[in-house]
Order: C-alpha cells, then sequence, then structure tokens
C-alpha cells in the first residue's frame, strides 16, 4: 500500500483565498470593459452625425458644419484714383511767443490784462511805481542844466581870451588852457544828456506794453508785489494765435518722395487732424524743412503753416498730420479689410465663379483712409472676401452676405437648412432674408 507523500499537496484541498481573489478581479475588469464598449456602439449608433463633424473637422476642409456653405462678406475691386499721404505726429508752436517781464525794478502797481483777452503789440499791460525814476530823471535834467551853464560860461571866456590874444594882451597859453576847459564842459553836457535819456527809458520801462499781438495768458504776478528784470515767469505769456505753425518728423525715407513732390506742385497741402485721427482740425500748407537730419532718429523736421481761422490749434498741442503728396488716377484697389498677412506673404481670398475662394497673392501700394492700391494680383471687379476669413481655406465654399448684417441663420441652396436638420451658423453674419447661397 502506497502513503502518499506529506510534503507534496493534495489536489484534493481547497483553494486558498489569494486564488479565490484574483478571479474575482479579473471578472471585474472584463465586465467594465464590456460595459465600455457597449455605451461605445449605442453612442456611435444613436448619434451617427458626431463621428462625421468630427472627421469634417479633423480635416479642416473649410465647409461650415455637415458641409454648409461659410457666409462672408465680399467686395469687388474697383478702378479708382487715390490721394497719397504722408502721416506724422506734430506738435503745434506759436507763429511768436513772448514772456513779457519787467525792465526795471520795482514794485508793480497795476495790471490792466485779462486772463485771456486778445491784446495788440504796444497795449498798456502793466505799470510799475514810476516815482522812483521820476527822481533820477530831475535829478539827472538838474547836473544837466549845471554843466550847460558851465560850458556856455567857459565858450564866452574862451571868445574874449581869443580877442586879447590877437591884441597880444594875454599869453597864448591861456588861450589854449580856455578851449580845454570848454571841451571838458562840452563831454560833461554829453554825459548830463545820456543821464537823463536813461532815466527817461527807465521812467518809460516803468509802463509795461505788450511786445506782440495775440493772447495773453494766465497771470503770473500780483499788483503789490515786487518785480525785477531777473524774474523767470515773468509777468504773463503773449502767444500768436493766427498763424499758428506744426513741427513734425519726417522719415529719412521720404525725403525724395516730398523733394519731387514740391518740385511738381509748389506747394503741399497740409492737414491738422486730432489726436484720434477722426476730426479734421485745420488745413494748412507745408512752409519750410529743417536744414539738417537728426542722425540719432533718421528723421527731418518739417514746418507747416495754418491760418488758424477757427482757432482749433493751441500751442504744444500734438496733432496727426496728414501731408498729400501726390493723386494716382486709374489704379486698382480694394478694402483694406480684405487684406491679409501670413507667411506667405501679403493675399486675399479672391471669389471663383463656381462659389469658392482661392488665396491670391498681392502687391499693395499706398493706402487712403479705408481702401489699399493693388499694384499686382488682382483686376478691376475681381470679388474678394472682407468678413468672414477666418473661417476660409483654399476652396472653401461660401454664401454671399450683405456686409454688416446680424449673425444668425441661413438658408442653403434650396432654401432649407444642412443635413443634419439644424441651421448652419456663422459668426460673420446672417444672411440677407429670402438670399439662396449659390453652388
Amino acid at each position: 500500500m502506497t502513503h502518499p507523500n506529506p510534503s507534496e499537496p493534495s489536489s484534493s484541498l481547497p483553494p486558498s483565498k489569494s486564488d479565490s481573489g484574483s478571479g474575482r478581479k479579473k471578472l471585474i475588469v472584463v465586465l467594465v470593459i464590456a460595459a465600455v464598449a457597449g455605451l461605445g456602439w449605442h453612442f456611435l449608433h444613436k448619434n451617427p452625425s458626431a463621428g462625421a463633424d468630427a472627421q469634417m473637422s479633423g480635416r479642416g476642409s473649410g465647409m461650415g458644419k455637415s458641409g454648409a456653405p461659410l457666409p462672408v462678406s465680399v467686395k469687388p475691386a474697383v478702378r479708382t484714383d487715390i490721394t497719397v499721404y504722408l502721416s506724422a505726429l506734430g506738435t503745434v508752436t506759436a507763429n511768436y511767443t513772448a514772456t513779457v517781464r519787467s525792465l526795471v525794478n520795482g514794485q508793480l502797481q497795476n495790471v490792466y490784462f485779462r486772463e485771456g483777452q486778445q491784446v495788440k503789440a504796444g497795449d498798456l499791460l502793466a505799470q510799475v511805481d514810476p516815482r522812483p525814476f521820476q527822481v533820477l530823471l530831475t535829478q539827472a535834467e538838474g547836473q544837466l542844466a549845471k554843466d550847460q551853464a558851465l560850458l556856455k560860461n567857459a565858450q564866452i571866456d574862451l571868445q574874449r581870451y581869443k580877442g586879447l590874444l590877437a591884441q597880444n594882451s594875454i599869453a597864448e597859453q591861456q588861450v589854449a588852457t580856455q578851449e580845454a576847459l570848454v571841451r571838458q564842459y562840452v563831454g560833461a553836457v554829453k554825459s548830463d544828456q545820456g543821464q537823463v535819456d536813461s532815466a527817461k527809458l527807465q521812467l518809460t520801462y516803468s509802463r509795461i506794453t505788450a511786445p506782440i499781438s495775440g493772447r495773453a495768458g494766465l497771470r503770473q504776478v500780483d499788483p503789490g508785489n515786487n518785480v525785477s528784470t531777473g524774474d523767470t515767469n515773468g509777468i504773463v505769456v503773449i502767444t500768436q494765435e493766427q498763424p499758428m505753425n506744426v513741427v513734425y518728423p519726417v522719415p529719412e525715407a521720404s525725403l525724395g518722395a516730398i523733394i519731387k513732390a514740391r518740385r511738381s506742385t509748389g506747394q503741399l497741402p497740409v492737414e491738422a487732424w486730432d489726436r484720434e485721427n477722426t476730426v479734421k482740425l485745420a488745413d494748412g500748407k507745408l512752409l519750410t524743412t529743417d536744414n539738417l537730419i537728426d542722425t540719432t532718429t533718421g528723421t527731418l523736421k518739417l514746418k507747416a503753416q495754418f491760418s488758424n481761422d477757427e482757432k482749433s490749434l493751441f500751442p504744444n498741442q500734438f496733432v496727426n498730420i496728414k501731408m498729400k503728396l501726390e493723386t494716382q488716377q486709374g489704379v486698382t484697389a480694394i478694402p483694406t479689410a480684405a487684406l491679409q498677412r501670413g507667411k506667405q506673404g501679403t493675399f486675399v481670398y479672391l471669389v471663383k465663379p463656381d462659389q469658392t475662394v482661392t488665396l491670391r497673392q498681392v502687391t499693395t501700394g499706398p493706402t487712403e483712409e479705408n481702401k489699399v492700391v493693388v499694384t499686382d494680383g488682382l483686376q478691376p471687379g475681381d470679388l474678394v472676401v472682407v468678413d468672414g476669413v477666418d473661417q476660409l481655406r483654399e476652396g472653401s465654399k461660401i454664401v454671399q452676405i450683405k456686409p454688416g448684417a446680424g449673425g444668425g441663420k441661413h438658408k442653403g441652396q434650396h432654401g432649407k437648412g444642412d443635413a443634419s436638420g439644424h441651421a448652419a451658423s456663422s459668426p460673420a453674419a446672417e444672411m440677407t432674408k429670402g438670399g439662396k447661397g449659390k453652388a
């Protein structure tokens, strides 16, 4: 009789707890995989359009959802005349500016102008206490009168000495001494006359008058204060408002076009616009150019003059300048909104007869407001996309809408929704009512 080996495990023993747990885990994994697969199958069969939409978006076909044409706004290239402007940022400067300062030291008695008043050259603006200068004038006039009397007496003595010398009654040396005395008094009288003139001038300077015509600014000193010739701020600043100048820099590269335009037209019209470049402030003309180029900035300063009849320009105001250089006639132009830029350069989306778009590279020229000249790549009458270009690709199907229409539903070729039963929408705009897309 054979006895079992106690070291070998018996096959009749029940499974261990670890073997039982491992089997349960495998079963749970299998059930989870089956559940996920079942949900995926159910989703795909219940929503067949979802897979198609994902494939369409992955291909980047340029079509809308479920193949609907993309609504865009288009405009034709036109043949027109374009005015070429040179734009710059300028600073308004007064034709003349004067800081009125006292030319004498003293107490300010009165101020005769109003702040903001229009004054003329020579108008009395203020008065410094004149009494000290009147005293100096009186003293100078007294000294002059004294020396004039001495001179007259010396001249009489000289004439008498000359008569006695002719009779050999006095020495010639005495006559020569008297002549020198006369010349001395002549010099004293001239010096006294200068003192008198100086005192009169100081008295005149005590009346402070306007050196130029223009508009008076804010008063810098009040009556009762002492003023002096060294005051930095002065009493008031006067600026001439008509005409007014604008100084603006232009790139060195534009110098050739400016010289050419001045030779052909003589005077170049210049427009001044506000800081936002939305309101035209004044019309003027180019006055002159600087005589050298700033090497640090590579620019040349120009000065334009404006009559400023409406007084819309103020000194130190920043304005946008548009200087007319030339007018190009019969050029091809498109809206600037149609122009796109990318790695391949400047391009537009050209609308083909089958209502698809193709990318067309173009060469551009000057720009005027919302139009840009196309020198190569387009012909007058070519339709280009101006709104909705963000969704387009090469060969995209499009449907034309009115420019600026609101976004919403649009109809297809047969006036119905798309294949999925949903009306195709676009962020660009809404189709015109009753309009049909073209195949």
